[in-house]
This record gives structure tokens, C-alpha cells and sequence, in this order.
């Protein structure tokens, strides 16, 4: 009982984005790399569900340009997306891909290592995605998503380890830029790692700011996630390459629009928790007005709603 429980989540989440490519469909997004910032490219996927139709492109990737090499933020949902990432940085530079960072291990953006790893970058990625890398939850996901987004994901798609795992703060010079790699987890996910590059005033922030749509809370702690978020305003930052959604040129907007969406989840359930009302009575009575024109409102805020009851009702105990 309790697998087939996992095992139908898993699929909840696959399909709220993890995974997915192969040759390009018909109305299929095409991965085109956009410069947002000096020095600094990036790629963007859908809105929208991940599926086979799409390929599951549906999160960012960013890449950073030096004169000794490249450094690359997350390895997108399949190890074709990969390659066609690595093109992209190819078509831009003849220089090697030295670092390939993971903001956390979440399937729609670490499904590609296996490509990078190949091409002789090293992965880097904060010590805490050890315990879900080597998860029934991981295998089980990676198993749905074989059977949701072939044939995009399958049986020669891996699960890649880092080949360096961090403990705190650690910042890599590279062709005279500064990479400050900061730990932000838990938050969205234990493992949440997020680039700062001072002279260029960016941040590569991962899934901890969704931009343009509702963020995937899942089993997040969201309460952490807002003390990150509080945290990251703090940076000097003129640009943000979201996890999900297009470049932000304003930032402390769309830092506080994910702020403000879970500190709403948090207050409105967390009321109704505290005074033991059913999720179904409480999520009705909720006024959702402010996000409901998000895209993947109609998904993702149910779960997120009440999988912050749940986490409301033990925060209340």
C-alpha cells in the first residue's frame, strides 16, 4: 500500500515537471540559448506540464562564459536536452565546460549530467543530494518518468552522482570571475544551491524563485524556503536566472512574489490547521484571487496547499 502511495506521487510529480528530449516535435520548444547578461546565457522551458509531447523542457538552465571556461548551472530534464545544451555553449564558445553546478536533484534538471559528466566537466552539488540520490523515492521517480516521457528518459538515462559534494559556502575562481556557491536548503529541497557571481551582479538561483508561474512546493519546508528567500534579497543583484520562467531584471519583485505565494500558503493553512478545519473546507474558503492567473495554478496549488496543511499541522504539535 505504501509503495503504490510513493509510486502515485511520483507520478504527481513527474508530471509537475521532471524530465524529458529527442528530435524535435511538431509545436515542440526549441532550446535556444539567450544572453540575459554580460557573459551569461541561458535557456528556457515551458510553462506548462512535462510531458512527452514537450519533451518535459520545462526548467532553465544557465551557463556563464570566462576566459578559461565555462561554467554551467544545472543539466536540464534529459541527457538529448543535455547534448542540445552543449551544443548551444559550443556554437557560443570553443572553450571547455570546466563546472557543471546542481542546484538540487530534482529530475527535470539533473537528468542530462550523464552528458556533461562525459565532456569532462565536474559536478558540484551540496552534500545533502546524497541522501535522495541514493532514495527509493529517486529510483522510483526515474522509473515513472522511463514510462511517462519515453522516449525521451529510459533505460540508459542514470542517476550521476557529484563529483564533488559541498559542506558550506565555497566560492571557485574562474577566468577572473568570482562563482560564490551558497547553500540555501532546506528550502525547496535539502540540497538547494545557489550561484552569486558579484562582478556581474547575477544569481543563479535554481528553484528557490519561480518566475511567471506557481512554484512547485512538494515536500518542501516552506518556512526555511522564505528565511532563503530573506537571505538571498540581501545580495546586490541586478538579474536572477529563475528554475522556472523567464530572466528577471527585477529582482526584488519576483524574489518577493515567491515569498509572498508561500507565505500565504503558510498563513492560510496554517490557520486552518490551527483551528482544525478540513483541508476541503479550508482550501474552499481560501480567497486564491492573487495567483490564480498563474500558470499551472489549476496543478500545482492544490498539492501545494495541502501538503503545507500537513506541514502546518506538525509545526502546530
Amino acid at each position: 500500500m505504501l509503495m503504490n502511495s510513493i509510486f502515485s506521487w511520483v507520478r504527481v510529480a513527474v508530471l509537475l515537471g521532471l524530465a524529458g528530449l529527442l528530435p524535435l516535435r511538431a509545436g515542440a520548444q526549441a532550446l535556444h540559448a539567450q544572453q540575459v547578461a554580460p557573459q551569461t546565457w541561458m535557456v528556457q522551458g515551458e510553462s506548462a506540464l512535462g510531458s512527452s509531447a514537450n519533451r518535459n523542457f520545462i526548467s532553465n538552465a544557465a551557463f556563464v562564459v570566462t576566459s578559461e571556461g565555462v561554467l554551467v548551472l544545472d543539466a536540464l530534464g534529459s541527457p538529448a536536452l543535455a547534448q542540445a545544451l552543449l551544443d548551444e555553449i559550443r556554437r557560443i564558445t570553443p572553450k571547455p565546460v570546466r563546472y557543471l553546478v546542481v542546484t538540487h536533484y530534482h529530475a527535470d534538471h539533473i537528468y542530462g549530467l550523464q552528458v556533461f559528466k562525459a565532456a569532462g566537466a565536474q559536478i558540484i552539488a551540496q552534500r545533502d543530494g546524497q541522501v535522495y540520490l541514493h532514495s527509493e523515492t529517486a529510483a522510483l521517480r526515474l522509473q515513472a518518468s522511463r514510462e511517462e516521457l519515453f522516449p525521451w528518459i529510459d533505460e540508459k538515462t542514470m542517476l550521476v552522482p557529484a563529483d564533488r559534494w559541498l559542506a558550506g559556502p565555497t566560492t571557485l575562481r574562474l577566468g577572473g570571475l568570482d562563482f560564490l556557491l551558497q547553500p540555501a536548503g532546506p528550502a525547496h529541497t535539502p540540497e538547494d544551491l545557489v550561484v552569486y557571481v558579484p562582478q556581474l551582479k547575477v544569481l543563479l538561483a535554481g528553484d528557490l524563485v519561480f518566475r511567471g508561474r506557481v512554484p512547485y512546493v512538494g515536500q518542501a519546508d516552506s518556512g526555511k524556503w522564505i528565511g532563503a528567500l530573506d537571505k538571498l534579497l540581501g545580495f546586490d543583484t541586478t538579474v536572477i536566472i529563475p528554475g522556472h520562467g523567464p530572466v528577471s531584471n527585477t529582482a526584488r519583485e519576483d524574489l518577493q512574489m515567491t515569498r509572498d505565494y508561500l507565505a500565504y500558503l503558510r498563513q492560510t493553512m496554517g490557520a486552518a490547521a490551527r483551528d482544525m478545519l478540513p483541508f476541503e473546507e479550508a482550501y474552499a474558503a481560501t480567497d486564491w484571487s492573487r495567483f490564480a492567473k498563474l500558470p499551472l495554478f489549476g496543478v500545482a496549488n492544490r498539492i501545494n496547499a495541502y501538503n503545507t496543511y500537513l506541514l502546518m499541522e506538525q509545526e502546530g504539535r
